[in-house]
C-alpha cells in the first residue's frame, strides 16, 4: 500500500500543523515541496477537476493578491492549471493524495476520519 503524499510549502504554519499531526500518530507519509516539485499538468488538472477552483485556488495567498486582472481571470478558465504550475503558490495548502482520497486544507476531524484514528493524543 502506497504512503499517503502532502503537498504543501515547509514553511507554510497549515502544512507545518498537518505533518506534526500526521507525525506524532505515527502515520508515515511523503512530503512534495510545491515549490522544489510542482506537479505535472496532468495532476493538477485532475486536482481541480475533483475539488474545482473554488477548493483549490488559494485567493487569499500573498500570490494571488500580486496577480493582476488578467492573470487572475485565467485562474478561472482554461489556463488555471498553467497558472498554477507557473505560481504554485495559489494552490491551497495541504494538498493530501492517499488511495482515492483527495483533502485540500486541514481538519482534524477531516484527517481522523480517513486515516481511522482519534483526533486527540
Amino acid at each position: 500500500m502506497s504512503l499517503p503524499t502532502l503537498f504543501g510549502i515547509p514553511n507554510c504554519d497549515t502544512v507545518r500543523k498537518t505533518r506534526k499531526w500526521l507525525e506524532s500518530r505515527g502515520i508515515a507519509h511523503d512530503f512534495v515541496d510545491l515549490r522544489e516539485n510542482t506537479p505535472p499538468s496532468s495532476q493538477i488538472e485532475a486536482w481541480l477537476t475533483t475539488l474545482g477552483a473554488d477548493r483549490l485556488i488559494n485567493r487569499r495567498s500573498t500570490t494571488y493578491k500580486q496577480l493582476d486582472d488578467s492573470q487572475r481571470a485565467a485562474l478561472d478558465g482554461d489556463a488555471a492549471v498553467s497558472a498554477l504550475r507557473q505560481h504554485p503558490t495559489l494552490i491551497k495548502r495541504p494538498v493530501l493524495e492517499w488511495q482515492d482520497i483527495l483533502l485540500v486544507g486541514f481538519s482534524e476531524q477531516e484527517y481522523a476520519a480517513v486515516f481511522n484514528v482519534s483526533g486527540d493524543i
